[in-house]
């Protein structure tokens, strides 16, 4: 049985799906994150969210050695936890921000959490669609 509190608890997991939500799809692209992941532990946070079903991979068709990451429907589930965090964070602490933060600010301050949490699952399917297609195709 898969203990879900590490996978929801773990700061380098929420890293990735934060990440992979902005676009971020390769080894090296989660490597420059600001917070720094080192190679064995994003390595390691790869395979256990694969493993629990939270993303996928698969090899880019100009270079079979490179994969890309995408997140798997239940890993798209985590959007309003990583929405939550993010505008927790915004009114319980005056602090500086991950430029990615101050974007989503910016972009859904007037919005509901529900509205921002369907818009940004939407974008991200229809990303992780278009992938998908090129990747087939």
């Amino acid at each position: 049985m898969v203990n879900t509190l590490f996978i929801l608890g773990d700061k380098w997991s929420l890293v990735v799906v934060r990440d992979i939500f902005n676009g971020k799809k390769s080894f090296g692209e989660f490597l420059d994150s600001p917070e720094k992941i080192s190679t064995s532990v994003l390595t390691s946070t790869l395979q256990f969210m694969e493993s629990v079903g939270i993303l996928e991979y698969f090899f880019c068709q100009l270079d079979k050695k490179a994969k890309y990451y995408n997140l798997t429907d239940k890993g798209i589930d985590l959007n309003p936890i990583i929405f939550e965090m993010i505008y927790w964070t915004k009114r319980n602490f005056d602090n500086t921000f991950h430029p990615l933060s101050v974007k989503w600010f910016k972009e859904y301050d007037h919005h509901s959490p529900i509205y921002v949490t369907i818009v940004n699952q939407n974008e991200y399917k229809k990303i992780r669609t278009e992938l998908l297609d090129l990747h087939t195709h």
